[in-house]
């Protein structure tokens, strides 16, 4: 089962976008952007933060969360 990172890191490389062109387009950090791609800890994502990459990413929060639905399909927002 992908994580949270493996499924950010994969739709931003499908969108072909840079760490850093996700970060800005977030509003986020970059070390953010590295640190949840990685899956560094236990790092949990702040609700804010998943909605501001979800929307960057065009895709629905719970879909980064839990990777339910379609992400290109329902989940798409």
């Amino acid at each position: 089962m992908e994580s949270f990172g493996e499924r950010v890191r994969r739709l931003r490389q499908f969108k072909v976008m840079t760490q850093t062109d996700l970060a800005t387009k977030a509003g986020i950090s970059i070390v953010t952007v590295t640190r949840l791609e990685n899956d560094e800890g236990d790092i949990k994502p702040r609700p804010t933060t998943v909605r501001r990459l979800a929307t960057a990413l065009g895709v629905d929060p719970s879909w980064l969360l839990f990777g339910e639905e379609d992400e290109m399909g329902k989940a798409a927002a």
